[in-house]
């Protein structure tokens, strides 16, 4: 989990305040400007305000949060920040903002004109949905909902892509190599650009005297170009840092390049690389990865949890990934980068483990009188099957589960707590409800008269899975199990439940059991699984259909998923 706290510039606000935050940013050439959003939707900013990055309409600095009205009840969706610095974001509407520096018209007004409060950007993107954002040192790019790039500000590399090194005083089209093709992630180093692919091709185009495109050369490029190094593997997520680029395949696999001077590779030297190396081949499947363009430091999340850190780490040059007690990728920017920004807009679901690895969860911590005092949670994780206080228990294949009728059927969940007064609790918890359970507890049913509950249409794996998330709000299983969990989710409409274990299945992928899990999608109508899991058979086409489980599935579905497959052109030579 995320202690938002850990960043020292959000020490300046109350309990109060840190509670209500759902969004938040901290950015500046010293992290000394932040934003945050509200569970209200309202946008504040506080901090240094230099070149007018807080948008508040005037330069003075505040330690105060003021309050933007302008971006109030816009939802932000994707936030991201230059050196100037600038900031971009984009709402869940689509519709984009800019403000701050803009000596390079990286605001995309058409000017130099510093920004001292959001306008919204609208050439070229006024018809345009917006999905994503991403800033260089001093350029902009904005990421469509149809696949299309759009980039300005700053170009004496090549970085807008363009095609000359003029600047770009208004969003253009980045076209060239990517025209007609569907763009699916944006990230922008200091000077140089990259986009992914929805097929998991990789192009990068502006500055690489560091090799940072990944392209075998040191020599920049003015428009697009693909990184041929990665012909063989499907990327789905690309991030940069100062002058180094980081590639994660839908497979787990983790390539580096680029410059290498704190060790920010991951290689084990400092030598720069102009190709993509693989690297973290001994440690299990990555789900996450993390670096900034104001940064040298390299970040990454493994499937069982673990976090790495490598690069630039308080100064120190660690140049093997390193094994930390972090729990997100967030913790490692806020305690080793420098300057200690984020390196994603943080998404806060308040006291609620999300098992999406974009959306980071915050922790909020109370001073407590005694160092050995339980939190809320602590005790529930405590008692889960605990015979000792247990009423009730569960049978499943001879095996008992021990729980508490009152957990299982507590039916408020509290959307917004009011913590005045709170002096102990070191973690306000949301207790969430099963409507499952607390129907079986009526008077009416006989389940609530019942000691033990026999349950024969689930394994015990599952069903303790099920019992435990309920009590913890974490689901810890397998891949191979999840599916499982995810036929009981679908069973007693469990639709976060349902969510948690499409990611958890997301992140167990491959070419052997990929087919299986589409079946699986198909069969629990989980829509979003099973488009995730076609898109991944289709990248591995080949593979996949050499495996036992594509020849074993049955016919009517074989014939669809072979139709699907021919309408996107995947049998075209």
């Amino acid at each position: 989990m995320v202690d938002v706290g850990k960043w020292p510039i959000f020490t300046l606000l109350s309990p109060q305040e840190i509670a209500s935050i759902r969004k938040a940013c901290v950015f500046g050439t010293s992290a000394n400007e932040a934003l945050y959003v509200t569970d209200n939707d309202e946008v504040f900013v506080f901090g240094l305000n230099y070149s007018n990055c807080l948008g508040t309409g005037d330069n003075q600095s505040t330690l105060v949060p003021k309050k933007l009205e302008a971006l109030c009840g816009k939802k932000i969706k994707s936030l991201s920040y230059g050196s100037g610095p600038h900031v971009l974001l984009s709402t869940e509407d689509g519709v984009v903002y800019a403000w701050g520096h803009n000596g390079y018209s990286q605001l995309g007004n058409g000017t130099t004109n510093q920004g001292i409060a959001p306008i919204q950007v609208c050439t070229n993107l006024l018809i345009k949905q917006v999905v994503e954002v991403a800033c260089g040192s001093h350029h902009s790019m904005a990421l469509a909902a149809d696949g299309e790039v759009f980039a300005w500000g700053y170009n004496n590399c090549g970085q807008v892509g363009s095609g000359s090194t003029a600047n770009q005083p208004t969003p253009r089209k980045v076209t060239n190599c990517l025209h007609i093709k569907r763009v699916v992630g944006i990230a922008c180093g200091q000077t140089s650009s990259m986009a992914v692919l929805d097929n998991g091709e990789v192009y990068g185009w502006g500055y690489n005297g560091n090799g940072q495109l990944g392209l075998g050369n040191n020599g920049n490029q003015l428009t697009p170009v693909r990184v041929a190094a990665l012909h063989s593997v499907c990327v789905n997520q690309i991030v940069c840092g100062y002058a180094h680029t980081l590639a994660l395949t839908d497979e787990g696999l983790l390539y580096a390049w680029g410059a290498n001077t704190y060790g920010q590779l991951g290689t084990g030297n400092k030598n720069n690389l102009l190709s993509p190396a693989h690297i973290m081949v001994e440690k299990e499947r990555v789900i996450e990865i993390a670096a900034c363009h104001s940064a040298h430091t390299s970040a990454a999340k493994t499937q069982g949890g673990h976090v790495y850190m490598w690069g630039q780490c308080r100064g120190q040059s660690v140049t093997l990934p390193h094994l930390t007690h972090f729990s997100s990728t967030d913790d490692v920017f806020a305690c080793f980068a420098t300057p200690a920004v984020t390196w994603r807009l943080l998404s806060i679901v308040f006291q609620s483990l999300n098992m999406c690895p974009e959306l980071p969860v915050l922790m909020c911590s109370f001073p407590s009188e005694h160092e050995d005092f339980l939190t809320v949670a602590e005790s529930l994780k405590k008692e889960f099957d605990s015979p000792e206080t247990a009423d009730l228990k569960f049978r499943i294949d001879g095996k008992y589960i021990h729980v508490h009728k009152a957990v299982l059927k507590i039916s408020k969940q509290a959307e917004r707590l009011d913590l005045t007064g709170v002096y102990q609790m070191q973690t306000v918890v949301l207790l969430k409800w099963c409507e499952h359970f607390r129907s079986m507890f009526q008077s009416y049913w006989n389940e609530d008269m019942k000691e033990v509950i026999e349950i024969d249409q689930f394994s015990y794996p599952v069903y303790r899975a099920f019992l435990q998330y309920l009590y913890t709000d974490t689901v810890d299983l397998p891949p191979e199990d999840a599916i499982g969990l995810l036929d009981l989710a679908t069973s007693y409409c469990e639709n976060r439940l349902k969510k948690l274990c499409q990611h958890i299945i997301k992140r167990g992928i491959t070419v052997e059991n990929a087919f299986s899990l589409f079946s699986a999608a198909v069969r629990y109508d989980a829509e979003d699984l099973e488009e995730f899991c076609f898109k991944f058979c289709i990248n591995h086409l080949t593979e996949v259909t050499q495996t036992a489980a594509f020849w074993q599935m049955d016919g009517p579905l074989l014939k669809e998923f072979i139709a699907k497959a021919s309408k996107c052109g995947a049998f075209k030579n």
